[in-house]
C-alpha cells in the first residue's frame, strides 16, 4: 500500500527559453503597484524593468546585494508597506527569491520580522495572506521558485533559519535557462551542487514519496552530467537541464524534506562568509558517506543508486563514486570548509545546533554528534 502524501506546489510554473520574455504580461495580471526585488546589479534587471514600464506596471525596486538578513528584509518590509505594494516580483538568484518570497508574506503581516522565524524566532503563523509572488531565477541552484520557505540569516543567533508558510509558494515561477546563460563558473560549480544535493537528500529522505522519487530519479542523473559537461565548456543544453534540476529540487524538498546537508548548512552558514551551495557541496560526498555507513534496506539500496549514477557521471566504478565525487568537486576549484577560516573546535556546537534544525529531520537516519564532526572535517 502506499504511504499518503500531500503535495505543495507554486500555482503556476513556466519552464523553457524564452518564456521570461512573457513575464511582465504575467506580471500585470496578478497586481498594479510591484515591488521588484533584484541583485546587487540593477542593470541585469533593466530588461524587465523596461517591459514593466511598458505595461503600465512600473515597479518600486530594492537591492538584496547578500544573502537576506533580518536587516535587509525590514527594509524591504517597510519599503512595502510605504508604497503599498499589491504584490513582489524576485528576479535574481536563490537568495533574492529568498527576500521577495518573505517580503510578500511580512508585507501584509503584523508583528516583527522576528516574531515569524521558525528556531531563533517566535514562529508564529503570518496572521495575513501573503502578496502574490512571481519568481523569476537566474541561477540553477537553490530551486526556490518552488518552495514554501524563506531563508534568512539572523546574525545575532548566528545561524539561518527559514519563514515557512505553504501561502509563500510563488504564483507564478517562471524558469527561463537562457537567464542562466554565461554564469560565471564558480557560480555554476556552487549553484550546481546545490541543486544536485537537494534532489539526492529527498530521494534518501525519511519523507520521500511517490512524486518526489519520480522526479529526484530523472533528476539525479540529469544534473550530474549537465554540471561535469559545464566545468568544460558553455553548454545550453546542459544549462536548460541544469534549470530542470534546480526547479526538481525546489519541488522535491518542498514535498519531501531535506537532510544532514543542509541541516549543517544553516548554522554553518550563519558563522562563515561561504556562500550556501560551496558548504552544500563540500558537504554532501562525507554526509552520504555517514549516512552509507548507519542506513540499511530501501535506503542503503537508494544511496547505492546515486554512486551508480555519480560514478557514471564521472567515469569511475560505483566504490570510488563518493570519493571521487568529492575529488571531482575540488579539482573543478569548490572550496573546502576550511576556506571559512572557522575554528574547528566549534564543529563539536555545530553538530548540536544542527540537530534541531528542520532538515536533520529528513535525515534517513539520525547520525551521531561524533559523526556530523566528522562529517565536517572530512570537508575541511
Amino acid at each position: 500500500m502506499t504511504a499518503a502524501f500531500a503535495l505543495f506546489l507554486p500555482r503556476h510554473i513556466r519552464f523553457g527559453r524564452g518564456t521570461a520574455g512573457d513575464a511582465a504580461r504575467t506580471i500585470a495580471a496578478l497586481g498594479r503597484r510591484p515591488l521588484l526585488v533584484h541583485g546587487a546589479n540593477a542593470d541585469r534587471a533593466h530588461w524587465l524593468i523596461q517591459a514593466l514600464d511598458e505595461a503600465g506596471r512600473t515597479p518600486w525596486r530594492i537591492a538584496c546585494p547578500r544573502e537576506p538578513d533580518i536587516e535587509l528584509i525590514e527594509q524591504g518590509v517597510a519599503l512595502g508597506r510605504e508604497v503599498g505594494a499589491d504584490m513582489v516580483i524576485g528576479l535574481g538568484g536563490g537568495s533574492v527569491i529568498d527576500m521577495a518570497k518573505a517580503l510578500a508574506g511580512l508585507i501584509p503581516a503584523g508583528g516583527a520580522v522576528i516574531d515569524h522565524l521558525e528556531v531563533v524566532g517566535g514562529g508564529q503563523a503570518l496572521d495575513a495572506d501573503p502578496l502574490p509572488l512571481v519568481a523569476v531565477p537566474t541561477t540553477a541552484g537553490t530551486g526556490t521558485e518552488a518552495t514554501r520557505n524563506a531563508v534568512i540569516d539572523v546574525p545575532s543567533a548566528q545561524r539561518k533559519v527559514s519563514l515557512r508558510d505553504p501561502r509563500l509558494l510563488p504564483a507564478t515561477a517562471i524558469v527561463d535557462p537562457a537567464l542562466t546563460d554565461s554564469a560565471p563558473r564558480h557560480v555554476t560549480l556552487a549553484s550546481g551542487l546545490d541543486a544536485i544535493t537537494q534532489v539526492i537528500e529527498p530521494y534518501i529522505s525519511r519523507q520521500a514519496n511517490r512524486f518526489t522519487d519520480a522526479i529526484c530519479r530523472d533528476a539525479i542523473p540529469v544534473g550530474l552530467r549537465a554540471l561535469v559537461r559545464l566545468m568544460v565548456a558553455e553548454d545550453a543544453a546542459a544549462r536548460d537541464d541544469m534549470a530542470w534540476v534546480s526547479l526538481s529540487g525546489g519541488l522535491a524538498l518542498a514535498n519531501a524534506k531535506l537532510g544532514a546537508v543542509h541541516g549543517l548548512a544553516g548554522p554553518l552558514g550563519g558563522v562563515t562568509d561561504l556562500p550556501h551551495g560551496v558548504i552544500a557541496g563540500a558537504l554532501l560526498p562525507p554526509v552520504l558517506r555517514a549516512n552509507r555507513e548507519f542506513v540499511h534496506g530501501q535506503v542503503a539500496a537508494r544511496i547505492q543508486e546515486v554512486e551508480q549514477w555519480i560514478a557514471a557521471a564521472l567515469g569511475c566504478g560505483t566504490d570510488e563514486a563518493i570519493d571521487r565525487l568529492a575529488a571531482w568537486s575540488r579539482t573543478a576549484g569548490l572550496p573546502g570548509l576550511g576556506a571559512s577560516g572557522l575554528d574547528p573546535s566549534s564543529l563539536a556546537t555545530i553538530a548540536e545546533t544542527a540537530a534541531g534544525s528542520s532538515s536533520m529531520k529528513g535525515n534517513p537516519v539520525v547520525l551521531p554528534a561524533a559523526r556530523l564532526v566528522q562529517a565536517m572535517e572530512e570537508a575541511w
